[in-house]
């Protein structure tokens, strides 16, 4: 069944203007380069490094690195956008996946080269990191509205086998990265407005006194939404506090707070529902009023030290609290039932951690050597409660429970350069994660169903680069990873008994990768890999009726890949990007799923994933005027929303427009912006919902937006 009737089956690897488009863009930005490289005109401004630390953890340049990693700089991430999502400037990497739902309740729908596209709801799968504290739970589940854009300095995005050297359900690593504040103190502000309602308000103060170094940036967002019933507020608070106590090392103090109140859930659609009226509310949206308010602070203390020219040790310690109230959709009937858990979620959840690294920089056979061992711990502690909802109103207690997840994981880590032109990094995790749940909500035909369980496995990465030239890095690299359940997933089990479903077991994997890192007459990088991921125990929707989604482990999936970003400057003032990436991700093994119990074939693709990605921008400026102006062009393809293939959301192509002037003074700077999305007003699906109830599969995105704002700033 297609999606939306206006929109085509187009099963084609892309529609031939993409591709012509993608071509001629890959085409042109490595003409352009090598006429200019022949032509030995005034030499092209040099590629900075690009510094990452997600992979090693320690600051480096990533293009010596056998790992597929991206680093999107703070230019990309604020210039004429709005600061609020990561599905703004995530489209650059290869292998990433960030669907806007419109739907603040559920948070974005995040994957990495298909690990998360199953997530409901928030993101599993993929470890989310801010300023070196964990936003992913100990379990795997974590948020990315926790994550403020307005104050990042830049993000970095790992994928591949090194990627499961940061734990459980590490399918892919984004971290995000605080600006420091400037060396003068400065104040600058920033406002927009736009389609829907939607503004947002910023001011950010930084600057340095001494030895402390500061920023802080406070933000609201508020929109009505596309969709009836989706509106929603943010208000945010970032702040950094760096201390140089010299021989004692370096503190870093970091605070966030983020406060969402009763944001309105329009919930999916089926295909006949987004045919007839794309911006209408979910079946009984309103009538139960479903909607989540969200309460959230942490705290995080980071300590870096050299004892001596040759060692380094890092410590981090944090804390935060959330609370969450969410209101459902769940037919009485079904909220009634003995083993029901009710339609309104309550969680009240603290969670912390710690972790200890020690890095020693020496030589091995006369070769560099970094070696690094560590030890993180991290802690959740939740009450759980569940209610009737009464259509809209609380109603009578069906959960009431403690939720106790930990991890702890030691590990270790080296990169040897063997030879000039050879480097090596491996490295091996222990991991132990222990699920625990008391349960205090004990009525006739819900027994008391307390229990725990504890997953443990070692993962394992090596790679190795070899340079053909100073420009150009042949590498490989392979690992092991996996995954266990979340708290979600394992909160029903089958046939509608009551407990938890300890019976679910982890997902395990075994993926290689081998690739090609170039810079392109001095101006222009380009990163290419190819994958290949096995995965056993694929951890998949089992049944999902009355609000009870039950999961199970499936025999073996398989994810076969290609990505390719190239990305620099041009001559004449232009800039250009692209990100393509082409994923096959399909059930090795046929399962059964559903009740009544059906088969889903070998050879069906994995929900969620779209086959074929393409990303492409070009941007013109001209310095003296303090002007600029761009085009963006985002190709997904064809969706499918169920394990049987049998519903999907049709491909898409969406185009964007942007320009922006800026103007200068001795201690002032000004910026202004407009930015037209979808500007040809396509009807198409920013997401689906896999195996979403009822057939509700389907999150429309917005008709053509636009968007216009001001930045201003001031040093004192």
């Amino acid at each position: 069944m297609t999606a939306l009737a206006s929109l085509p089956d187009d099963s084609r690897p892309l529609v031939p203007s993409v591709l012509v488009a993608a071509g001629f863009g890959a085409a042109a930005l490595c003409a352009a380069a090598a006429a200019s490289a022949q032509a030995q005109p005034a030499p092209s401004p040099a590629l900075l490094p690009e510094v990452t630390v997600s992979a090693t953890r320690v600051e480096q340049d990533s293009f010596e690195l056998p790992v597929s990693i991206d680093s999107i700089p703070r230019s990309a991430i604020r210039e004429d956008r709005p600061q609020v999502n990561l599905s703004e400037v995530l489209a650059r990497v290869p292998g990433v996946v960030v669907q806007n739902r419109q739907n603040y309740a559920q948070d974005l729908q995040i994957s990495t080269r298909g690990f998360g596209a199953r997530a409901a709801f928030g993101v599993r799968g993929v470890r989310l990191i801010a300023d070196g504290i964990p936003a992913t739970m100990p379990d795997g589940q974590g948020q990315a509205s926790t994550f403020d854009l307005g104050s990042a300095e830049r993000i970095e995005v790992l994928r591949g086998p090194f990627s499961t050297l940061h734990g459980n359900a590490a399918g892919g690593v984004i971290q995000v990265f605080t600006q420091d504040g400037p060396r003068e103190p400065t104040l600058s502000g920033s406002t927009y407005a736009g389609s829907y309602d939607t503004y947002r308000l910023g001011a950010t103060l930084g600057g340095t006194s001494g030895r402390i170094n500061y920023v802080a940036n406070l933000s609201r967002f508020q929109t009505g939404g596309y969709r009836d019933h989706s509106w929603t507020r943010r208000d945010h608070l970032n702040a950094k506090v760096k201390l140089d106590a010299g021989a004692r090392g370096i503190f870093t103090l970091v605070a966030n707070a983020l406060d969402q109140p009763e944001t309105q859930d329009p919930l999916g659609l089926t295909a006949v529902q987004a045919a007839q009226d794309p911006r209408q509310a979910g079946t009984n949206a309103l009538a139960f009023n479903t909607r989540k308010s969200v309460a959230q602070n942490q705290v995080g203390l980071t300590w870096d030290i050299a004892p001596t020219g040759a060692d380094r040790v890092e410590a981090r310690v944090y804390y935060g609290d959330r609370q969450v109230t969410q209101y459902l959709a769940i037919p009485l009937a079904a909220q009634s039932a003995p083993t029901s858990s009710g339609g309104v979620v309550d969680l009240d959840r603290n969670y912390g951690g710690a972790g200890l690294r020690w890095t020693r920089f020496a030589t091995l056979f006369g070769a560099p050597l970094t070696a690094s061992v560590g030890l993180d711990y991290d802690r959740m502690d939740e009450r759980r409660m569940g209610f009737i909802n009464n259509f809209g109103a609380t109603g009578a207690l069906k959960r009431n429970e403690d939720d106790v997840v930990s991890r702890t994981d030691p590990y270790a880590q080296a990169q040897w350069r063997i030879a000039p032109r050879v480097n090596l990094l491996a490295g091996v995790r222990y991991s132990r994660v222990r699920f625990d749940s008391t349960d205090y909500f004990i009525a006739p035909g819900n027994p008391n169903d307390s229990g725990s369980v504890t997953y443990t496995d070692t993962t394992a990465a090596a790679g190795a680069t070899f340079s053909l030239t100073q420009t150009a890095n042949l590498y490989a690299n392979l690992g092991t990873g996996f995954e266990t359940p979340t708290f979600a997933e394992l909160a029903y089990r089958p046939g509608g008994a009551s407990g938890l479903n300890f019976a679910l077991q982890p997902a395990r994997s075994r993926q290689w990768e081998v690739g090609v890192k170039a810079q392109l007459a001095g101006a222009m990088r380009l990163n290419a890999a190819l994958f290949r991921i096995d995965v056993t125990d694929e951890i998949v929707v089992d049944s999902s009726a009355g609000g009870r989604t039950v999961f199970k482990n499936a025999a073996k999936t398989r994810r076969e890949g290609f990505e390719l970003a190239l990305h620099g400057t041009l001559p004449a003032g232009l800039e250009g990007a692209l990100a393509y990436t082409v994923l096959d991700a399909r059930f090795e093994q046929p399962f059964t799923s559903g009740t009544p119990p059906t088969v889903v074939p070998a050879g069906n693709r994995i929900p969620g994933v779209p086959p074929q990605r393409v990303f492409g921008e070009l941007v013109w400026r001209h310095a003296p005027a303090g002007f600029h102006a761009g085009i963006e062009v985002l190709y997904s393809g064809k969706v499918y929303a169920n394990d049987a293939n049998s519903e999907f959301a049709a491909a898409y192509t969406a185009w964007s427009l942007r320009a922006g002037f800026e103007q200068r003074g001795r201690n002032w700077r000004l910026t202004e912006f407009v930015r037209v999305d979808n500007v040809g007003d396509r009807r198409y699906f920013g997401s689906v919902i896999v195996a979403e109830t009822n057939n509700r599969f389907y999150e429309p995105a917005p008709e053509r937006t636009w968007l216009l704002g001001v930045n201003a700033s001031l040093t004192f």
